[in-house]
C-alpha cells in the first residue's frame, strides 16, 4: 500500500464517505489455513496465492502478547486529542494520517501511523509520534518489526522452495536489505457514537498492495474482505492471533502473473472499533522488478516491462486506491483491464 495523506480530522469529509447497512457478503470460499511448521507449507502457499493471492498463516511464532501490547500502544495514541495527533501530520509519507487516503480524492473512516521500517532512516513526523506516547509504544513498534519481517522472509523463502526458485533466498533478500523500503502501518477504524443502528463505512477502499508481500493482524472485529477471480466479495473472519498474508504487485510480476494481487478493502462497523496492523515487505528504491528468469526464460514469454522499485511506487503514489496500477508496466494490456489502464 502506497498512500500520501494531507492532516484531517475525523469530523472533517465525513459526507464523502459512503455509509450504508450492512449486506450480506459471500462466506462459502473457505481462507487458505497455512501452517508454517507443516512440511508442505510450501506446496501450500504456492496453490494459495495463484488460487486466492491471499491466506491466513498459523504457528508463525511471534509472540502473542507482543502482538497484543502493541495493539494497545497504538490505541493510546490514537486516542489523544486530535489536536496532538494532527502534529505528527500530515505523512511525508510517514507519520499521521486522518480520513484522506492519497492525494486523488480517496477517503475512508479511518486514521492511522505509517512508519518506516528501516531504523536507520528517521522522519521528524513519526519522532513526535514517538515524543507523544510512553517509550514502550516505540520499543513495541521496534520489537514487533523485527519479528514480522522474519515470518515474512519465512513465508517468501516458503514461495522461493514451492516455485523451485535458486538460490532460497532470492525474494527474501530483498526485504533483508539494509535498504528495503518497508513500512509497517496501524489502522485504527473508530466507532461513530452518533449512529443510531449498525452501519458500515467504507474504511478502506478497494486496492491492491504494490509491495512483494504484505502481512497483517488485526484485532477480533470484522470487516476485511477480498476479491474473488469471479469479482465477488468474501468476508474475512478476523482473528486476533494469526497473520493474513496478500500477495502483491511487485510479486505478481516476478511470478509473471502466475501469483495474483489480491484485490480488498475494509468495510468498517460504526459500533465496533477495528484496529489493524501491517508490515509490507517491499525491495530497495534501486531493486529491478521483473519476470523471474528462473520461471519465466525468454523475455519474449514476459507479461510485464522491467521498472525499478522507484518507478513503480511513484507511478502509485500518481493513482487512485481502485487503479489498475500495473496496466502501465504490462507488455501487452490484458483486455480485461483495457478499461483502468
Amino acid at each position: 500500500m502506497v498512500v500520501l495523506s494531507q492532516p484531517l480530522a475525523l469530523d472533517n469529509h465525513t459526507s464523502a464517505i459512503p455509509t450504508y447497512k450492512p449486506v450480506m457478503v459471500l462466506t462459502s470460499q473457505s481462507i487458505p489455513v497455512v501452517d508454517l511448521t507443516d512440511p508442505e507449507a510450501k506446496t501450500l502457499i504456492v496453490k494459495a496465492c495463484e488460487e486466492f493471492g491471499f491466506f491466513k498463516v498459523v504457528n508463525h511464532g511471534v509472540r502473542p502478547d507482543l502482538m497484543t501490547r502493541l495493539e494497545q500502544e497504538a490505541l493510546g495514541f490514537f486516542a489523544l486529542p486530535q489536536s496532538l495527533k494532527n502534529q505528527a501530520g500530515p505523512p511525508e509519507p510517514y507519520g499521521y494520517g486522518s480520513k484522506r487516503i492519497g492525494p486523488n480524492g480517496d477517503v475512508g473512516w479511518i486514521e492511522y501511523i505509517l512508519l518506516n521500517a528501516n531504523p536507520q532512516l528517521s522522519s521528524p513526523k513519526t519522532s513526535t509520534i514517538f515524543r507523544q506516547t510512553p517509550q514502550i509504544f516505540g520499543e513495541a513498534v521496534e520489537e514487533y518489526m523485527k519479528e514480522v519481517k522474519e515470518v515474512t522472509c519465512k513465508v517468501l523463502e516458503m514461495v522461493a522452495e514451492g516455485l523451485g526458485i535458486e538460490p532460497r533466498d532470492s525474494l527474501s533478500k530483498m526485504v533483508r536489505d539494509e535498504k528495503s523500503d518497508s513500512c509497517l502501518r496501524l489502522n485504527h477504524y473508530p466507532t461513530e457514537e452518533e449512529e443510531a443502528e449498525k452501519m458500515v463505512k467504507v474504511g478502506f477502499g478497494e486496492h491492491t498492495d504494490p509491495q512483494i508481500i504484505s502481512v497483517l493482524r488485526s484485532n477480533n472485529t470484522a470487516g476485511l474482505q477480498i476479491c474473488m477471480k469471479d469479482g465477488s466479495w468474501v468476508a474475512v473472519p478476523p482473528d486476533h492471533s494469526s497473520f493474513f498474508i496478500n500477495v502483491g504487485d511487485a510479486l505478481q510480476v516476478m511470478t509473471n502473473g502466475r501469483f495474483k494481487s489480491v484485490k480488498h478493502r475494509v468495510l468498517a462497523d460504526t459500533r465496533r472499533s477495528r484496529v489493524s496492523m501491517i508490515y509490507f515487505g517491499g525491495p530497495p528504491l534501486s531493486q529491478k522488478i521483473a519476470p523471474l528468469p528462473c520461471l519465466v526464460p525468454k523475455q519474449e514469454d514476459w507479461l510485464y516491462k522491467e521498472f525499478t522499485w522507484s518507478q513503480y511506487k511513484s507511478s502509485a503514489y500518481k493513482s487512485k486506491l481502485g487503479d489498475y496500477r500495473l496496466g502501465l508496466f504490462e507488455k501487452q494490456p490484458l483486455l480485461t483491464h483495457r478499461s483502468n489502464v
